[in-house]
């Protein structure tokens, strides 16, 4: 593989903790030298009011392109919107589209809101998301949140702009889907026979299968949409003491910082939005997709399935039937229509 496609391999081969020498989402577009050279591309990212959401924001926005960032909260977008513009050298608007990931309805009307605005749409960052979630926690359209919110949420805003998407593609610049994922999708593949998970459930089993239809998101919009100037790609950013973490009990934390080799891997959220950015604005990206990134390189198919410390993905990670039959499933359950 080219250094092209793993610019930082120094940087993560020998990590030593958040703060450490591994890029922060603000280097990646400084490497890229692309501080306010922008102007006129949009980019929209989910959840961006705490954690990575907020990290991938304010470098987006430094390039100069006009960003919008969704919000269940208003007044907490606008905390990070005046936080950014007050420290940010970005020149383009940054506005919020108000948008709660459990509800289906919510969503499309979020992506009204954000096509009653532009016109045009070059970056879309899946960002969002929930994990661990308690049994018989559920989306207001009566969803497994984690499949509700993770995969569904996303499937449905990305399928509403794709006609966006598509028509705001250039021969200089295709569109862009970044996809978040986890190593955690090595857990569970999907449930056909029972998605959310009602006969047996288990929080990690939920996560597992929400984040596996993340990456096939990803691998269907690229591979079906890639001739017509989108491509996607999925994202495990890493690790990050975020917000994420908040179903987690105290127990599993105090065990997971007892684990040198995995706290030596966990990265600021700055430096967690790192592989989104890179996605998002690297050239080498530049009309390719369909891969699975993490660490800023293309992952590698894992070596051990239960570390917590291997990001690779697992063998159900590239599915080419499943990722149709996911594509159908997602249409029916969210009420929306797709042209292909």
């Amino acid at each position: 593989m080219s250094d092209l496609f793993n610019p930082y391999a120094a940087e993560f081969a020998n990590p030593k903790g958040p703060g450490d020498s591994r890029p922060t989402a603000l280097q990646i577009i400084r490497d890229n030298d692309l501080l306010n050279k922008w102007t006129g591309k949009v980019a929209l990212i989910t959840g961006a009011t705490s954690g990575l959401g907020v990290e991938t924001a304010r470098a987006l926005y430094a390039t100069g392109a006009d960003v919008f960032i969704t919000a269940r909260d208003v007044k907490k977008g606008q905390d990070v919107v005046d936080a950014i513009l007050k420290s940010s050298e970005g020149q383009g608007k940054l506005e919020i589209i108000e948008m709660d990931m459990n509800s289906l309805d919510s969503v499309k009307k979020a992506a009204k809101a954000f096509l009653a605005q532009s016109n045009k749409l070059n970056i879309l960052v899946n960002n969002a998301g929930v994990m661990a979630t308690p049994e018989g926690t559920k989306t207001a359209d009566g969803f497994e949140q984690q499949f509700g919110v993770n995969h569904l949420a996303h499937f449905t805003l990305t399928a509403l702009l794709l006609p966006t998407l598509i028509q705001s593609s250039t021969p200089s610049f295709n569109s862009r889907v970044v996809s978040l994922t986890s190593s955690g999708h090595r857990y569970s593949a999907l449930h056909w026979d029972d998605v959310n998970l009602t006969k047996d459930y288990n929080p990690w089993i939920g996560y597992g299968q929400s984040k596996a239809a993340c990456i096939w998101l990803a691998n269907y919009i690229d591979r079906v949409y890639g001739s017509r100037g989108v491509h996607a790609v999925s994202v495990h950013p890493g690790g990050s003491f975020t917000g994420l973490m908040q179903n987690l009990s105290q127990e599993t934390l105090a065990e997971w910082q007892k684990d040198t080799t995995m706290m030596l891997g966990m990265l600021t959220p700055e430096q967690g939005a790192a592989t989104s950015i890179w996605a998002s604005v690297g050239k080498v990206w530049e009309g390719k997709g369909g891969k699975y990134l993490c660490n800023c390189t293309v992952g590698e198919p894992a070596k051990d399935m239960m570390s917590i410390v291997d990001y690779g993905y697992a063998p159900h990670a590239f599915d080419e039937d499943g990722e149709n039959r996911l594509w159908e499933l997602s249409c029916e359950l969210a009420g929306v229509k797709t042209e292909e």
